[in-house]
């Protein structure tokens, strides 16, 4: 699979999988099954079962027009909504583990995703798929047309690695954790995190130590209360193997 190393505005490299063009195309179809089944579910229930079609009838074009226009509009806008409403996943990517995500580190916009919704007709709806699926095999970042406008790739969030090497060190088994609140973390959270910290401390970029503290106070509500940036984060990551071991 293709490494994905994002220099964030920091100079702190986060390294990613990409997403395979396997899970993309699968999860494209997931997504085409939830649209299909969306019209099944609007023609059998609203349309005949309530009758609307006969209403419809009696209505003239532009009526008509609005109406289907309106009952449609989720299937023509599913991924643009589901992406921006999920952070970069719709509910074939959630099933199969992989999102978009912003190459300069940064979460995506709005957009961002817009700029990927638009360029989905030309990636895949004019194309057939052909032109989406020939510029991921050709890029070097696995970017689709659409993903190259947006600044955008799609990542897995599968984890290959276990528990033991997201962690910054090991715990004894008198360990006594400190902050529960950090079981609102992921595994691919606690991995960046260590990543992060990782190089910020090998580049003795303390600023970045600071901004990674702030972020994981933002996500989990936690506060700080060694006074000391570098142990919070350790003990964030001894507490967050000590939780996950016991779940």
């Amino acid at each position: 699979m293709t490494q994905l190393s994002i220099n964030t505005t920091q100079n702190v490299n986060i390294n990613f999988t990409a997403a395979s063009i396997g899970d993309r195309i699968l999860a494209y179809l997931l997504d085409f099954l939830a649209k299909t089944a969306y019209v099944i579910v609007i023609y059998s229930v609203f349309f005949y079962g309530l009758g609307i079609n006969k209403l419809m009838d009696k209505m003239d074009d532009w009526s008509r027009i609005s109406i289907l226009v309106l009952f449609y509009m989720p299937v023509a806008f599913y991924s643009l909504l589901l992406e921006s409403m999920l952070e970069g996943q719709t509910l074939g990517k959630r099933l199969l583990k992989i999102k978009v995500v912003k190459i300069d580190g940064y979460q995506a916009s709005f957009g961002d995703y817009l700029m990927r919704w638009l360029f989905r007709i030309i990636d895949v709806s004019f194309s057939s798929g052909i032109v989406g699926l020939v510029s991921i095999i050709a890029s070097e970042k696995s970017q689709r047309l659409g993903d190259m406008a947006g600044g955008t790739s799609v990542i897995t969030l599968k984890n290959n690695i276990n528990i033991n090497h997201t962690i910054l060190e090991e715990i004894d088994v008198s360990y006594v954790p400190t902050y529960p609140l950090v079981i609102k973390l992921s595994d691919n959270d606690a991995r960046i995190i260590k990543e992060t910290f990782n190089s910020a401390r090998a580049n003795k970029d303390y600023h970045m130590i600071t901004r990674l503290k702030t972020k994981i106070e933002d996500v989990t509500g936690i506060r700080n209360q060694s006074g000391n940036d570098e142990d919070f984060i350790k003990t964030i990551l001894k507490d967050y193997n000590y939780y996950t071991q016991k779940m």
